[in-house]
């Protein structure tokens, strides 16, 4: 695992993405844009706790940035494509980790979808679940951290893909298939009532993932498509009556 001691600062930016109306962009705008989109929403989640915490010392966004810049120096190239790393841990002072306590979860969550975020706009592939996790320790000075970073095989070796419920959480596939309903005994259990009791089943074939319609009342959308069966990209959205999840490879 890769380990780095460092102050606030420091950051690459990379280059050749096109802004939304379709111009060339500066250098570093697609990093910075996912930067902003990250302490936007942070800050709309932790909200008092956040301003507070942001009075001086370490900022949120400054452990972003320096987390997805090792994910582009330790990126490697792999079968799938360019491999970067997919398990963080971020080593603060007792102090800041005082300052982060009341949402390191939340920090913990969003410094997640920062890194994949960051893998999709440079292109990267995971081998494994992204993980971090939020750690103190005294021997570190405040005002200081460390972010380490290494590539982690998920397991059986499988590919990565998760499932995003409409409050944020994250469900990853293994090998079972999962199944959205209205029964209890469903992998994802909705209270929709325009979902049927065994709505959909979500399944791996071979280096796949299928979304595959039950025989439900209302049908199965990808994409505002009604589907029988259909392989699944990064990015879809799949529809159970009136329910959305999205459907992520990173």
């Amino acid at each position: 695992m890769s380990s780095r001691t460092f102050a606030l600062g420091s950051r690459r930016l990379t280059p050749g993405w096109a802004t939304p109306s379709g111009q060339v962009a500066p250098v570093g705008w697609a990093t910075t844009m996912g930067l902003q989109r990250f302490e936007q929403r942070l800050e709309r989640l932790v909200e008092g706790a956040f301003s507070k915490a942001l009075r001086g010392g370490i900022q949120p966004v400054e452990i972003a940035r320096r987390l997805t810049r090792e994910m582009d120096l330790l990126r490697r190239v792999g079968v799938r494509g360019l491999i970067a790393p997919n398990v963080f841990v971020v080593t603060l002072s007792p102090q800041d980790a005082d300052r982060f306590q009341s949402f390191a979860d939340v920090l913990a969550r969003e410094l997640g979808d920062a890194a994949r975020e960051h893998a999709r706009s440079e292109g990267y592939v995971f081998v494994g679940p992204v993980e971090v996790e939020i750690r103190s320790d005294p021997s570190t000075r405040a005002g200081r951290y460390r972010v380490t970073a290494e590539v982690r095989e998920g397991l059986d070796g499988l590919a990565v893909a998760s499932l995003i419920l409409s409050d944020g959480s994250r469900i990853v596939l293994g090998s079972e298939p999962v199944e959205i309903g209205r029964l209890p005994e469903c992998t994802i259990a909705l209270s929709d009532p325009n979902v049927s009791r065994r709505h959909a089943e979500i399944r791996r074939h071979g280096s796949d993932v299928v979304v595959a319609d039950l025989g439900s009342t209302n049908g199965t959308r990808v994409n505002g498509v009604s589907v029988r069966e259909r392989v699944l990209e990064d990015g879809d959205e799949i529809t159970v009556g009136t329910t959305a999840i999205r459907f992520e490879t990173s």
